[in-house]
């Protein structure tokens, strides 16, 4: 914005009409990092609530239901689990905008999903694609590795959602999936008496500004391993990894929290 700004006022032989169309392009394009800002700012004061809340009852993550479904060789598994943060917080949890890992570490060197490198292809505000590289690890009897993957994200910051598909990936034919997360107004029956928010400025006037808002994860992913491992070994063993990386993230919620 300030170098918009900079042609703006070094450009003093612009017509009226032209510098007015200027400006105006100026403040449209400020509104999104405004919103961003209004987001990190909403999602400090929801963290602060909820570490306020965990001194005094520590919240727990319920199991996730999960089901699993096999068709024409393809393995559809759908999670849906209510997590302990904020929508935002959950959001930047599960893309890593850092890049940081928050799964377990199986064996001594490697983390269950290792993340190796984040590149973002294109960036419009809204809406981004990632190109992301990560390392999968496996453990079998006295024997452990890695697996390399490359996946390919379009994440939407606006209803903190993602697509993903594999873009290289040993062993797979077929490997891809989405995830969305939703507020959950946790405190609604405590602090808003009979009423159910429908939107966070309900919620904000009912509770005070006191409840917490919680996300609800929905997970979907589909894959189908190449022919020759096409077993139900291999299909178990994902399964399992995908189970076990939303322990983790329930885990990596509770640390935010400051538990």
């Amino acid at each position: 914005m300030g170098k918009f700004g900079g042609y703006i006022n070094e450009n003093t032989q612009q017509p009226p009409k032209a510098e007015s169309k200027r400006s105006e392009n100026v403040k449209s394009k400020s509104r999104p990092e405004i919103h961003a800002h209004e987001e990190r700012d909403e999602m400090k004061e929801q963290l602060k609530l909820w570490r306020h809340a965990e001194k005094k009852e520590q919240w727990e993550d319920l199991p996730a239901k999960v089901k699993v479904e096999t068709e024409d060789g393809l393995c559809h598994v759908d999670i849906v689990f209510i997590l302990g943060l904020p929508p935002q917080a959950a959001y930047d949890v599960l893309t890593n905008p850092d890049n940081q890992a928050y799964s377990r570490i199986i064996n001594q060197r490697h983390e269950l999903l290792e993340n190796v490198s984040r590149k973002v292809v294109t960036d419009d505000g809204a809406r981004q694609t990632v190109e992301s590289e990560k390392a999968v690890a496996w453990k079998f009897l006295s024997w452990s590795g890695t697996i390399p993957i490359t996946l390919d994200f379009v994440e939407n910051r606006k209803n903190l959602s993602a697509v993903y598909m594999k873009n290289k990936m040993k062993f797979m034919k077929t490997f891809e999936g989405s995830w969305k997360v939703e507020p959950v107004y946790v405190d609604s029956e405590r602090l808003c008496k009979n009423m159910k928010p429908k939107s966070r400025e309900e919620y904000q006037k009912c509770s005070g500004g006191q409840g917490r808002i919680a996300s609800k994860v929905t997970m979907n992913q589909t894959f189908q391993p190449s022919t020759l491992l096409n077993l139900p070994p291999l299909s178990w063993y994902i399964r399992k990894i995908t189970k076990d990386l939303v322990q983790d993230l329930q885990d990596r919620g509770a640390i935010i929290r400051g538990v």
